[in-house]
């Protein structure tokens, strides 16, 4: 049996990340919303702490640490939201941190975690194991490693954001259809979950992953973990996760109501259509959400609908092909 996380917990980790991270906006927009059909609100966790909803599980999970772990400090592994969340976190408690990321994470991912002061170990995601470096670290220096997402003091961290999501669309008066949140290794999707569920019974809870990269709605349909093509590739850089996590899939194949794949020209133009209509900065990961509304793959005809734009962490460069190549 799996001692999964509890709502309480998602209870616990508000109270100790308030005053530390933003209650981010949920926004909507009327014009979007009547082309769509029905109401759009979007959580705009770009405009998180470090620009993505990572700060919240790191500060979880790092505030809770002893006075050891000041002088051994923390390990993880991370492509580049978690990396700056658990940078930020680990900063904000005085507690050193080493990240283990690849190679071809986005620069400005790798520079924002130098910036709050982490040591940075770079590997080859397509011939190394950014696990197997990461415990190598962790175990030598005796510091505790911090799983990007398939971790309880990480989940419910993370959980915050679905917790604020049911409470904002409660005070505005909106009884929430479906929630629909980004997927890489399921933390986020996990602990929203818990929390949506219990504060909103009735609503959907779907999630969206890029396509090659679909494990949770695979695993889902199957009831056994599946595992993804090591060389797969997407511009989704933040939901690269090779197979969901054994306390995430847990709980989402419990609480789950299914799953949406978005291609990469899906999540350019959601970045796009997050910029038009609501003058935010999302990243390619954090947009397929959005995407999977915008793509027609949820029918929204009447219905109440939350997407989470779960970070904003994104190139100049790729931010511009996204505008660029917007589908009017």
């Amino acid at each position: 049996m799996i001692d999964l996380p509890s709502y309480k917990d998602i209870a616990d980790a508000a109270k100790r990340l308030s005053g530390v991270v933003r209650r981010t906006p949920l926004l909507e927009n009327p014009l979007l919303n009547e082309q769509l059909g029905g109401r759009l609100f979007i959580k705009a966790e770009p405009l998180q702490l470090t620009g993505s909803f990572k700060i919240r599980g790191a500060y979880n999970f790092i505030s809770r640490l002893d006075d050891n772990a000041k002088q051994t400090g923390v390990v993880t592994f991370s492509s580049g939201n978690h990396a700056q969340g658990v940078a930020c976190a680990a900063r904000l408690c005085g507690i050193p941190a080493t990240v283990v990321m690849p190679k071809d994470a986005p620069k400005l991912k790798i520079d924002n975690t130098r910036a709050y002061g982490a040591e940075i170990v770079l590997y080859d995601r397509y011939t190394e194991s950014r696990e197997d470096i990461a415990q190598e670290i962790a175990e030598k220096r005796g510091a505790p490693l911090i799983s990007s997402y398939d971790d309880s003091g990480i989940i419910t961290g993370q959980g915050t954001a679905g917790l604020e999501l049911a409470e904002q669309a409660k005070e505005l008066g909106a009884q929430l259809d479906d929630v629909i949140i980004p997927c890489g290794g399921g933390g986020l999707s996990s602990g929203c979950a818990l929390a949506i569920s219990h504060d909103s019974p009735k609503t959907n809870i779907y999630i969206a992953e890029p396509e090659k990269f679909d494990d949770t709605k695979r695993s889902l349909k199957t009831g056994e973990l599946q595992h993804n093509d090591v060389t797969a590739k997407s511009i989704c850089d933040a939901l690269l996760a090779p197979t969901p996590g054994d306390l995430t899939f847990a709980i989402n194949k419990e609480l789950l109501a299914g799953g949406f794949v978005v291609s990469d020209q899906e999540a350019l133009n959601a970045m796009a259509v997050a910029f038009r209509y609501f003058k935010l900065v999302v990243e390619p990961g954090g947009a397929v959400a959005l995407a999977s509304v915008i793509s027609g793959k949820i029918d929204m005809a009447g219905k109440t609908i939350a997407a989470v734009c779960s970070g904003g962490n994104v190139e100049g460069e790729m931010f511009q092909m996204a505008l660029a190549n917007e589908k009017n």
